[in-house]
């Protein structure tokens, strides 16, 4: 069974799994502060190249690693 967390923008790290709520994963290749929010840089499982920009609070569905390091937060 796989498990998915609610994790916050700004918890995000690359090579987080994002999971959309139609099943497609989407791998995150690089994060950067633009302004006030995060803009989010992903690869999708088909191999194309995407970005979004949320606010730091902002919510997203994330594939658990289960690690238990602390979460890397965006410089």
């Amino acid at each position: 069974m796989t498990t998915i967390e609610l994790r916050e923008t700004r918890h995000l790290a690359v090579g987080d799994t994002l999971v959309s709520v139609s099943g497609g994963n989407y791998e995150i290749t690089k994060l950067a502060r633009v302004g006030r929010g995060i803009r989010v840089h992903y690869l999708a499982d088909d191999g194309a190249a995407g970005r979004f920009t949320a606010a730091p609070e902002a919510v997203s569905r994330v594939l658990s690693g289960g690690h238990d390091s602390p979460a890397r937060h965006v410089a």
